[in-house]
């Protein structure tokens, strides 16, 4: 398996944009080797020093997410890496989480997520569901989105706030009475506050 990830780093190290043959690479490669020898993989794979493969990983990271150790560790260990195309597929894995076992079945682990400790878990998260209300539930149910992404208005991170703002300037096009709504009760002598209320409100009239 040593040999595959040197290969997996060779090939994969020359890939400068993107995350496309990251993904595709990973996808194959789920769907042809046992779940116990693609778990040893991605694990193998997210301890390069090669970012590539690390994305490579996380993308595997993704289609296993259904076993709730490799929910935790993309929880609390995917969120530290320092490479921004990581975190980058850890909110995209997320998503691939979400989609697998149902979004609304997802929500009590969205809720867990919306409240870690770590800004790149709470960012993924948001990021991850964009464009929310295109999601199923949410497409329904789009107040149960706005109502969580508000929740991180005010977060420490200025990333996280950005993702905020971008999130509900989404479902502004579809939603803007909604988001007008919501948009109305904020304080904008809050420096982070508006922050994101300029993001939120860019197609509200």
């Amino acid at each position: 398996m040593d040999k595959v990830i040197a290969r997996l780093e060779k090939e994969l190290s020359l890939i400068e944009h993107g995350f496309k043959e990251e993904e595709k690479r990973a996808l194959r490669d789920y769907k042809t080797n046992t779940t116990e020898d693609i778990k040893s993989m991605a694990f193998l794979a997210y301890h390069s020093t090669v970012y590539q493969v690390r994305m490579y990983a996380v993308f595997l990271f993704g289609y296993l997410s259904e076993d709730e150790d490799i929910l935790v560790f993309l929880r609390d260990e995917v969120s530290k890496d320092d490479n921004w195309r990581v975190q980058e597929v850890l909110a995209k894995s997320f998503d691939e989480y979400c989609k697998k076992i149902g979004y609304e079945q997802a929500l009590p682990t969205i809720d867990n997520w919306l409240k870690s400790a770590h800004p790149n878990t709470r960012r993924a998260m948001i990021e991850g569901l964009r464009i929310w209300t295109n999601r199923p539930f949410f497409k329904e149910n789009p107040n149960e989105a706005i109502r969580r992404i508000v929740s991180l208005k005010e977060d420490e991170s200025g990333y996280v706030r950005k993702s905020v703002g971008n999130a509900l300037r989404d479902i502004s096009k579809k939603f803007p009475n909604l988001i007008k709504n919501e948009l109305d009760q904020w304080s904008l002598e809050n420096k982070e506050i508006n922050q994101v209320y300029q993001l939120a409100s860019r197609f509200i009239k």
